[in-house]
């Protein structure tokens, strides 16, 4: 079991978010002072109210990008059992907060990041600053990053014995490409690999498309208030499958 104790480097999930719930709860403060000196008390109760809301919701956020990521996903890496011989493919890997606790359970294996390196997703997101938490983390030989888009992989077919995702597919706007990143996970996964989504949106529809794609043991299941995006409303669920021993 390795630890979610991280050394690295790992920023902030899409920070416009954040930067966005945090400027709501000062707003709402500001608002609620100017209707006591105007409206009235009842309207400054609600101004203070929502600024309450915001401020929780900014906490939860803030939990859930620097510490709730690492112990949900420490748990799930520890539930897949792995030998230590597996290849692993990390797709939209960011700044590798997942791909390197693969990493970390690997001796003789590989992990393999993939992504288009894109600051609006995570802050300060970057392939040289993954390259330095690989270090950071002690894993460096072990992992290999590639820029590529995950409705194409620069893979073949079935070459990774895992593929895991976290809070990168639903960056693709549209279903038809969500849905393309779905089958290219599938497409790269060796017979009787297993797949491994966490996302905020779009979960029912991954279940549908790998249901489609015959691939066995489909389950949804939520992560829990470690991984709410500001609250219940933005919860994470994981999408976890097996692809078919004779496909």
């Amino acid at each position: 079991m390795a630890t979610a104790v991280r050394r690295g480097s790992y920023g902030v999930d899409a920070p416009y978010v954040l930067f966005g719930l945090a400027c709501g709860a000062v707003g709402f403060v500001f608002a609620g002072f100017g209707a006591e000196m105007g409206p009235g008390i009842a309207l400054a109760s609600v101004f203070f109210l929502l600024a309450v809301v915001m401020a929780v919701s900014s906490a939860l956020y803030l939990n859930a990008t620097r510490r709730g990521k690492f112990q949900v996903w420490s748990e799930i890496l520890d539930e897949l059992a792995l030998r230590g011989d597996e290849q692993v493919l990390d797709l939209g890997c960011g700044r590798g907060a997942v791909l390197l606790m693969a990493a970390e359970r690997l001796t003789t294996g590989h992990a393999v990041g993939v992504d288009l390196w894109r600051t609006v997703d995570q802050s300060g997101n970057a392939l040289d600053v993954t390259e330095r938490n690989s270090v950071a983390e002690g894993v460096r030989e072990r992992v290999e990053l590639r820029t590529g888009d995950m409705t194409e992989l620069p893979f073949g077919d079935g070459e990774f014995d895992v593929v895991v995702s976290n809070l990168a597919i639903h960056n693709i706007k549209s279903s038809e490409g969500r849905a393309r990143a779905i089958d290219e996970a599938v497409r790269v996964l060796r017979p009787g690999g297993r797949l491994v989504i966490a996302d905020i949106v779009a979960a029912s529809a991954y279940q549908r498309r790998l249901t489609e794609l015959g691939v066995a043991d489909v389950r949804v299941r939520p992560l829990g208030p470690r991984m709410w995006w500001g609250g219940p409303w933005m919860g994470t669920r994981l999408v976890s499958a097996t692809k078919p021993a004779d496909s």
